[in-house]
């Protein structure tokens, strides 16, 4: 797939249209930070990760702590709980997280635990209720907001403080429609963590924001099991190497994305349809009328963001793709995917087919390779890692970041 490297860095050298190629675009040109145990590649090439980060259950705990535990995490669509009592649960790191819409409309956030004994509150992966939320086990009873009102012999115990044990509380804010919630007793910034990787990657948020993507509908909803590490996935969408070999359906429309350098090393600059191509789809053919806020040079025009941990932000004309990744195990991956679109184009008749088998097909063909990688990972072969060709060395950055959420011990060089 494509990058979310961001800065205009120095030149390394020259591409394979003969343009300068930066180096390091993530860093500004820095020399990137790669682990102790990652052996020298030698001239062009850097050193992956160790095959072990990728099957290790140990390391996947630490990262279940360091980073879906203690980081923003996008949970839900937000119109997925359209009205108070509806409710949906979702993984993040080793909790069950609750989030239901009140009836004052607002969206809060739970671990989805009794505190009672600890009984799993909501058994069911998503539901209504219509006044409160009650333990199927001792029957205590929370309202909307999280506060306990009632238990059986509740009022024999006029000494429990109703709030004190009531559901406690997960941190949540809503951006782009959707609900991002935080398990970290003190959250880190949202707008350091999430908001910068678009003004990273696209200069300010009023890019973004011309989408106006909390307005659009889900017209489509995928969901794939992927059995691979969530790393490979993330490793897979942040370069383009790959995209000539098994992708013909997107270099057919982004055909830069054949070049082997993923079109997002500069900040603001977008993949280019093909002069034939009408939209963004299976075809190429025509799409739906462009979203009205988009600038006219955003028109014609794909753009990718990443949004670590694990939020993929796509960006086209007419219709706008997030795929959000629900790391289950260390060698297991739940990715949902939405297409959103306008909402005269949702619950018409208009068919979304076409737009929605372009990213689809996409989907399949990374999948399947990071399926294709992820046995690897544990052969002698690769117990020192691999190798990432100019072109992918922006994928060292993010190597260097997980290690250092993991307070793995790295040391500041290339491998060379």
């Amino acid at each position: 797939m494509t990058s979310n490297t961001t800065t205009a860095a120095p030149a390394a050298g020259p591409g394979p249209d003969g343009k300068a190629v930066p180096a390091d675009p993530t860093t500004g040109g820095h020399v990137l930070a790669s682990g102790a145990d990652q052996v020298p590649a030698g001239g062009s090439l850097m050193s992956t990760l160790p095959g072990r980060y990728y099957t290790d259950a140990a390391i996947f705990a630490r990262e279940q702590k360091a980073i879906f535990e203690s980081m923003w995490f996008c949970a839900v669509r937000s119109s997925d709980l359209a009205t108070p009592g509806a409710f949906r649960t979702v993984q993040v790191g080793r909790e069950s997280v609750l989030i239901v819409r009140g009836r004052d409309g607002q969206l809060r956030s739970f671990l989805n635990i009794c505190r009672h004994r600890g009984a799993r509150l909501c058994t069911e992966p998503a539901g209504e209720v219509r006044r409160n939320l009650q333990c199927p086990y001792h029957a205590w009873t929370y309202g909307l907001d999280g506060r306990l009102v009632a238990a059986p012999n509740l009022v024999t115990m006029p000494d429990v403080d109703r709030v004190e044990r009531g559901l406690v509380p997960v941190h949540l804010k809503e951006w782009l429609g959707y609900a991002w919630v935080c398990l970290a007793h003190e959250p880190p910034s949202f707008e350091d963590e999430v908001l910068d990787a678009a003004v990273e990657r696209l200069g300010d948020l009023a890019a973004i924001e011309a989408y106006k993507v909390e307005e659009l509908e889900v017209g489509r909803r995928i969901s794939y099991d992927v059995q691979a590490n969530w790393k490979l996935i993330i490793e897979n969408f942040m370069e383009c190497y790959h995209c000539a070999t098994i992708h013909p359906e997107l270099t057919g429309v982004l055909p830069e994305f054949a070049d082997g350098f993923a079109a997002q090393y500069y900040v603001g600059h977008g993949a280019e349809f093909a002069d034939d191509v009408q939209g963004f789809t299976i075809d190429g053919s025509a799409g739906f009328d462009k979203l009205p806020g988009i600038a006219e040079d955003q028109d014609r025009r794909y753009y990718a963001i990443t949004v670590k941990p694990t939020v993929f932000i796509n960006l086209v004309p007419d219709h706008v793709i997030v795929h959000r990744m629900f790391p289950v195990s260390e060698s297991r991956t739940i990715v949902e995917c939405d297409w959103l679109y306008a909402k005269g184009v949702v619950g018409s008749d208009r068919d979304v087919a076409h737009s929605v088998e372009l990213f689809h097909r996409v989907n399949e063909q990374d999948f399947e390779a990071c399926e294709r990688t992820q046995p690897a990972m544990s052969s002698r072969a690769y117990v020192d890692g691999g190798v990432l060709v100019p072109a992918e060395h922006h994928i060292g950055a993010f190597h260097n970041w997980l290690r250092g959420r993991v307070h793995d011990v790295v040391v500041p060089k290339r491998a060379s």
